[in-house]
């Protein structure tokens, strides 16, 4: 089982629901943490078990990206906005250089988002 983290960006919160809402199944077999909204609104709204950890804006990034140096987290989904400024774009760069320095798998968009799943899939196989 992989602990998977799922964080969205308030404009693609609707984008992140409809994502876990077809990889329900799959995500279901795994450890699901997230963002506190994120987190918040897969629980309500797709009765999920995902374990929030913080606020993105509010050091929820730098938390996360604590956990993969700890070894904790074994893939990120971001789904990113890169169309709006974030003042916290400082925090999401520190936790994509985490993941690349910790060799962590960090889907930013749908399509990667996916092909991290199909992967989970054929491992389990």
């Amino acid at each position: 089982m992989k602990t998977i983290a799922l964080v969205a960006h308030n404009e693609k919160k609707s984008v992140m629901l409809a994502w876990v809402k077809r990889h329900r199944d799959e995500l279901k077999k795994h450890k699901l943490i997230g963002t506190t909204n994120t987190s918040e609104l897969l629980n309500s709204v797709l009765d999920l078990e995902v374990k929030g950890f913080g606020h993105g804006p509010n050091g929820g990034d730098i938390l996360l990206a604590a956990q993969i140096l700890e070894g904790k987290v074994d893939e990120v989904i971001f789904l990113i906005d890169a169309e709006t400024p974030h003042g916290h774009e400082h925090d999401i760069q520190t936790l994509i250089r985490t993941c690349v320095i910790n060799n962590v798998p960090m889907a930013l968009n749908e399509a990667t988002a996916d092909y991290l799943v199909k992967l989970n899939i054929s491992e389990t196989k």
